[in-house]
């Protein structure tokens, strides 16, 4: 009898899913989760962080201009038009007294998500622990688990006192969390989700610890222009000893509302940025031609352009805040980003924030993101629910309403 043969199109049957094992735990990101839920409900969507308009008409004039003008239609040079890695180091000069070299020490990259990316894809190696702030953007996890890498969490911990609540770091948790496995820190400051902006004695600590363990240090400034009240950004690299091990990384979208247009850079000294580079020209290669032109002009906008958008943004803050405490959540006032932390405890019903956000949009009509999913410990994250607030403040000013109407 004849033995039978599989037919070439019959499915390849295998004990090993598809899926590379490192991403197996990650699945669908709950954004894509909850934008589609505010979707197919016709709620307000204040789960995902982006603006519902459009950021400067100057800066979208010059996008438009060199479409038109053929500049950027093909291939940009590999580490960004030189107009851009120009215009990002003149912003940090002008800013924070940081001196780059536009050649070898700034890289144009599509978006911070590919920032991050590559810079942990080309820093780490398999085994190497990597010590980051949790709550974190989930794409670090990702990031550090495709590295072969592992991940530490030191976790911002809740604090509420006479000047209101916020989330701490703790230093003697972040010193005890490196080993002699730890190859990197990974700072976000502003911070996304918990809104915390880490203090000028909190980043000297940081700096001293990195390099008294001679570690790298990868930093997400990306809501660097969103600080409010009396907090500073101060980035890392502006600390002794911290020029050379740090890899900054920065973004158009959150601080011009051009979140589409993927515009993110790198700064760093030559070495980092080179290696960050040979990752990244296998990611994208390259990315954004005409945007990179326009983003260059951004920056250069006057500095009444950052303070006007921060007062706006601030405004928004505080319609949000203020709606949802007289809503009844316990609210973590943000001292940066756009984002607001709350917990539900208050409300009743348990510290559930996946269970809350998921029936949200059918009971109030607004989503929101369930903190749990930026936590490795997701227990400590189940009672927080974020809220965006990069939204037109006659929309947050609805949404407050259905909020308050529904609990």
């Amino acid at each position: 009898m004849a033995a039978m043969t599989s037919s070439p199109h019959q499915a390849r049957t295998s004990a090993r899913p598809p899926l590379n094992r490192r991403l197996a735990e990650f699945g669908t990101t709950i954004f894509a989760e909850m934008s589609a839920l505010a979707l197919s409900t016709g709620s307000i969507n204040l789960g995902q962080g982006f603006p519902d308009t459009d950021g400067p008409e100057e800066v979208r004039e010059a996008a438009v201009r060199a479409l038109r003008d053929g500049r950027g239609n093909q291939y940009p040079p590999g580490p960004g038009v030189p107009e851009l890695r120009a215009a990002v180091a003149a912003h940090q000069e002008r800013l924070y007294g940081l001196s780059w070299d536009a050649d070898t020490e700034v890289l144009v990259t599509a978006g911070a998500t590919e920032a991050i990316a590559a810079s942990l894809l080309a820093l780490l190696e398999p085994g190497d622990e990597v010590v980051a702030l949790e709550p974190y953007y989930d794409s670090y996890a990702a990031c550090i688990a495709m590295a072969g890498a592992r991940r530490v969490p030191v976790t911002l911990r809740p604090h509420v006192g006479e000047e209101g609540a916020s989330f701490r770091l703790d230093l003697d948790e972040l010193r005890d969390a490196v080993t002699d496995r730890t190859r990197l820190l990974l700072v976000n400051t502003p911070h996304n989700p918990t809104g915390t902006v880490l203090t000028r004695a909190e980043l000297a600590a940081i700096a001293e610890l990195a390099v008294e363990r001679d570690l790298l240090v990868v930093t997400d400034e990306v809501y660097e222009h969103l600080v409010f009240d009396d907090a500073e950004h101060v980035p890392l690299a502006t600390f002794p000893g911290m020029r050379e091990r740090t890899v900054s990384i920065g973004s158009a979208g959150k601080t011009f509302s051009f979140t589409g247009w993927k515009v993110g850079w790198v700064t760093g000294a030559p070495a980092l940025v080179s290696a960050v580079r040979s990752a990244k020209q296998f990611l994208t290669y390259v990315s954004s031609g005409p945007f990179q032109y326009a983003v260059a002009e951004a920056l250069a906008l006057p500095q009444t352009y950052f303070d006007a958008f921060r007062a706006d943004m601030r405004d928004r803050r505080d319609v949000l805040a203020a709606g949802l405490a007289e809503a009844g959540f316990e609210v973590f006032r943000p001292a940066g980003t756009y984002f607001v932390t709350t917990d539900i405890r208050p409300l009743g019903g348990g510290p559930d924030g996946f269970a809350f956000c998921r029936a949200l949009p059918e009971r109030a009509g607004v989503v929101a993101v369930p903190n749990a999913v930026f936590y490795d410990d997701r227990e400590a994250g189940a009672p927080f629910v974020r809220f965006a607030f990069c939204k037109q403040v006659e929309v947050l000013q609805e949404a407050v309403k259905r909020l308050k109407t529904a609990f």
